[in-house]
């Protein structure tokens, strides 16, 4: 594709001139930044046909960096590069919307390869500037999942604020993507702010527009609403009072055209004080309840299939087929990580496994850590126990997998599961659950 732009994003100088000397030779426009920044301003000056973009810089890494142009619908074709490439950085760009990754020292052949590879897809791409992803309803045949598709279908024709509540990694941005692509704000933009973003990522800088300007006209959803600071508590009130804001660095007020949908944990209704009770209540107009995978494990089966052919199709990996006893294995385990580890999970065994059929000791090795400590919940024979040794046993072993999901953090577990901490800390103790050992040990 002679005359396209590629841009090079690469922190060492030799790396940036060695690419830029290749490329041009072969009749491709290079323009090169050292860093996140440079390469911002690159992007924001001219559009290129594709990026090179490293992953190692010393201010924002290649990964954050395209997850930034990903969120704000700004992504060109990408291709990572690493001279420390991992599976899950593999995983982790795929993801994201990267549509290759290469190693360092780059060989010569594989980069041109690459280049005219990426430059092929968005050749034979169509053209698509609907600024919400199109996305399917929820996979799946059991009732959870029936129930869970007819409320997203009947919600979406209104619009109210709306809370999706649900367990880290179950799909709740998926969700709100879905419900907004059935809404009315369909033709608008989607953009995420995470809760935990100052008030300058709502309003703007000065210089570069907030969620709620980008977001005009579509939907705004703020994942983990209940981080937020008290001083973007205030902001975000003060908004949904007046129905106008005023971005930073502007004169005049703006009236407010978006729709709000947020994602928060379950229970929190239960610590509304805590949680901004009057935010909260003006944006869970409507509450979704999104359920974690181990309450819909009959749908195991066709969720792998659908994203074995989601991941062959969108990121070109190998196509490889679950064994009967792989199957019957992920139908039996909790899922700790829902449907994000199911994901992944899949992503990896694409990745590394060489054989057409999936094997069930491939997915023992994938299994989450955490699911393989002493008295795994899926293996324990409990039926054998006496009831108050059952009982001893079940909450030991799901007191200590749920202390890994919260990184040993006793406050945020207290959180997780709905339980006092002060009693909590009973509990562990009679237990004989150490949280600092467990927090060490993962």
């Amino acid at each position: 594709m002679s005359n396209a732009r590629v841009l090079v994003v690469d922190d060492e100088s030799n790396i940036r001139l060695l690419l830029e000397e290749i490329l041009s030779e072969e009749g491709y426009e290079v323009t090169t930044a050292e860093d996140a920044a440079v390469a911002r301003t690159a992007k924001k000056n001219q559009d290129f046909d594709l990026i090179l973009l490293d992953i190692w810089m010393p201010d924002t890494d290649g990964i954050s960096l395209l997850k930034e142009w990903s969120e704000q619908g700004e992504l060109e074709p990408v291709v990572m590069m690493s001279g420390h490439g991992t599976v899950d950085a593999a995983v982790e760009a795929t993801r994201l919307g990267a549509l290759d990754f290469i190693e360092k020292p780059v060989s010569l052949a594989k980069l041109l390869r690459t280049v005219e590879k990426a430059l092929e897809q968005r050749r034979a791409a169509e053209p698509r500037r609907s600024l919400v992803t199109p996305m399917p309803a929820p996979v799946g045949k059991s009732d959870t999942i029936r129930s869970l598709r007819d409320q997203v279908t009947r919600i979406a024709r209104y619009d109210a604020h709306t809370l999706l509540a649900g367990e880290p990694g179950s799909g709740r941005e998926a969700h709100a993507r879905h419900l907004a692509s059935l809404s009315s704000r369909s033709a608008g933009p989607f953009v995420v702010a995470s809760g935990d973003n100052g008030t300058t990522a709502f309003l703007g800088d000065g210089q570069e527009p907030g969620a709620l300007e980008r977001a005009s006209g579509g939907i705004l959803f703020i994942d983990e609403i209940c981080s937020v600071s008290a001083g973007t508590e205030q902001m975000l009130l003060e908004v949904l009072e007046k129905e106008r804001y005023r971005p930073i660095g502007s004169s005049t007020d703006r009236d407010l055209n978006v729709r709000f949908l947020s994602s928060a944990p379950p229970g929190f209704e239960q610590d509304m004080n805590d949680f901004r009770r009057e935010l909260l209540s003006r944006l869970s107009i409507v509450v979704i309840r999104v359920p974690p995978l181990r309450e819909y494990l009959e749908d195991i089966p066709e969720l792998l299939r659908y994203y074995v052919d989601l991941l062959v199709d969108s990121e070109n990996l190998p196509f490889r087929r679950f064994s009967v006893a792989a199957q019957n294995r992920l139908r039996n385990y909790p899922w700790p990580g829902n449907i994000l580890e199911l994901k992944n999970m899949a992503s990896r065994l694409l990745i590394i496994g060489a054989e057409e059929e999936i094997t069930l000791e491939e997915v023992e090795g994938q299994l989450t850590p955490g699911a393989s400590i002493d008295e795994p919940l899926v293996k324990q024979d409990l039926l054998s126990m006496p009831l108050r040794e059952a009982r001893e046993h079940f909450e030991r072993a799901y007191l200590r997998q749920q202390l890994i999901l919260c990184d040993g953090k006793v406050g945020r577990l207290a959180e997780r599961i709905g339980m006092e901490r002060t009693h909590l800390y009973r509990k562990l103790n009679a237990l004989g659950v150490d949280f600092r050992q467990v927090s060490a040990d993962e």
